[in-house]
């Protein structure tokens, strides 16, 4: 299994949301990349992996695969009904 690591801007990030009264916890992001519950192909060869959050929001990882390891770009909260509509 791949090592996953952390930009410095997800961790600020992750700062970021956690200021604003949404913690978010590394194991959990890392989850969400292993165990998807959707999985889209970005620009640049970038994934986004999406898990649900809470009742009414995802948490969408956006990140690259090298051949050694997994970089998280960046992550960000979003509302269900924008990315849940297929």
């Amino acid at each position: 299994m791949k090592e996953i690591r952390f930009s410095e801007h997800s961790q600020i990030k992750i700062e970021i949301l956690a200021s604003h009264g949404l913690t978010i916890k590394p194991e959990f992001i890392i989850e969400t990349i292993r165990s998807p519950d959707k999985l889209e192909s970005g620009e640049e060869s970038k994934q986004i992996a999406q898990r649900q959050l809470d009742e009414k929001r995802v948490l969408r990882v956006v990140y690259r695969e090298f051949k050694a390891f997994i970089l998280i770009i960046t992550l960000y909260p979003g509302r269900r009904s924008r990315y849940e509509k297929d």
